[in-house]
């Protein structure tokens, strides 16, 4: 069930990246930015992240080992970043960041998921 909480966490913390990248280059097309170049560095970091995470996402569902320490920073981004939302009285907006990165964060280190996630990643060749 880890495995599963975990993948579904980091997958819609994706989706919602893609679709803060999508909101954001229609805003581009729409609305004047102050500065284009920030604008359009945004956009694509936002883009970049969000298919790191979708590769995080992939490969932690197929067990490999260096999923956990991605997934593990980027929930403790993700707490970093509810905790201000809360402490300001966006209570639901800290919350729907808060609970989800915790479950990941505790889900991580159970043993269930230790234990899926042994897969080195050597058995492929490099093309």
């Amino acid at each position: 069930m880890g495995v599963y909480v975990i993948t579904v966490v980091l997958g819609l913390e994706a989706l919602g990246l893609a679709a803060a990248g999508v909101w954001l280059t229609i805003g581009v097309f729409t609305q004047t930015p102050h500065s284009m170049a920030s604008a359009v560095f945004l956009i694509v970091l936002i883009f970049a992240l969000a298919a790191a995470l979708a590769a995080v996402t992939v490969n932690a569902f197929k067990g490999f080992r260096w999923t956990r320490s991605a997934a593990f920073v980027w929930q403790l981004l993700m707490v970093a970043i509810a905790m201000p939302a809360l402490l300001s009285g966006a209570t639901f907006t800290g919350l729907a960041l808060l609970l989800p990165a915790l479950a990941a964060i505790y889900y991580l280190f159970t043993p269930t998921v230790v234990s899926f996630s042994l897969r080195a990643g050597g058995e492929h060749p490099v093309i």
